[in-house]
């Protein structure tokens, strides 16, 4: 077996910095699960990510910190490193997710570690993928699917935040020189406007297929009537956090759907067999959430309550971290079964 040394990518900032080890750990664990002996090592002051494998493994390019990767070619006391090259999937540049900056933006490297790991427990024949966010925000998911080369939509009940993002990606591909096409168009159901969607096609600097991302206006919670009957490969959502961002309580078109509460645990109990629903056989949801006001035990049971089996051991248990003094962010994915 040869051992590789990857160079992890600085965090975007300081709080995420002191969990990104751990969590980078975690993530290759479950990328490549055909590595052995992965741990965190300094070498003359920096620090790296080891693993032995025979030969790089084929997701190792996808890890949403892996900045540069190298093969451990020295003897002992006397450390030489070779780089080497990694397949890359992205398609598009970085600036299409890095650019928007906007509060509460969930940290870009942390959206690429869940929608990774949301596509690698994906139980269907390899491929292009469709990704759903139901409570997209700005789309920071969204445009890190399309990056990866994967289709996306996206479902908020903010009108401007469906401005905000037509905007941008407007703008950014007309300076990108991309052939692509954007269009703001209301969606009607019976005959009545139920709000308006974006869709954008887009043909990648490369060539290829082009690759389509939907952002509608509505409640996250009526995905399924929105999208229409065309199913997903991956649901991908960071939940309110409950903290500056509370969730909705209530049915839509309730009497309290607007109402405000700290814990985002109805909103999912009400969301989650939504979006298992829109599931292919075999496809994956993977919640962001906040533990201090909903338990993993209460989402575990709410998934399974939905016909989902939960990923909940080894790795998979090691993805929590501190993102503030009151958020301990966790990631849970759960595969719909196949049979």
């Amino acid at each position: 077996m040869t051992r590789y040394l990857a160079l992890r990518e600085p965090s975007a900032n300081h709080v995420y910095t002191q969990a990104a080890g751990p969590l980078a750990l975690a993530e290759l664990a479950l990328l490549c699960p055909e590595a052995a002996d992965v741990a965190e090592v300094d070498l003359a002051g920096v620090s790296y990510v080891a693993l032995d494998a025979d030969g790089v493994p084929p997701l190792l390019g996808h890890h949403s910190a892996l900045l540069a990767l190298f093969e451990d070619a020295g003897s002992p006391g006397e450390p030489l490193l070779r780089p080497v090259g990694v397949e890359r999937p992205e398609v598009l540049p970085e600036d299409l997710v890095t650019i928007p900056k906007y509060p509460g933006k969930t940290n870009e490297q942390f959206t690429r570690l869940m929608v990774n790991l949301a596509l690698a427990a994906v139980r269907r024949p390899a491929g292009r993928r469709r990704v759903l966010d139901p409570m997209c925000g700005r789309g920071t998911t969204l445009t890190t699917a399309l990056r990866l080369g994967h289709d996306a939509v996206g479902v908020d009940r903010d009108p401007k935040v469906l401005d905000a993002t037509a905007a941008f990606l407007k703008t950014w591909l007309r300076r990108g020189r991309l052939k692509h096409s954007a269009d703001v168009t209301p969606v009607r159901r019976e005959g009545r406007r139920i709000g308006r969607r974006l869709d954008v096609t887009l043909t990648p600097p490369a060539g290829g297929e082009p690759l389509a991302l939907a952002q509608l206006e509505g409640d996250g919670r009526r995905s399924a009537e929105l999208c229409g009957r065309r199913g997903f490969d991956a649901v991908v959502l960071d939940a309110p956090y409950g903290v500056v961002h509370g969730a909705h309580r209530g049915r839509p078109g309730a009497q309290d759907a607007g109402v405000r509460e700290r814990s985002p645990g109805s909103l999912l109990a009400e969301g989650v067999p939504v979006w298992a629903g829109q599931l292919h056989r075999g496809g994956t949801l993977a919640i962001a959430w906040n533990t201090r006001t909903l338990s993993r035990d209460e989402l575990l049971a709410t998934v399974r309550d939905a016909g989902l089996e939960p990923l909940d051991d080894g790795p998979w248990r090691d993805l929590s971290h501190r993102v503030d003094s009151s958020i301990q962010r966790d990631l849970l994915v759960a595969v719909r079964p196949t049979d």
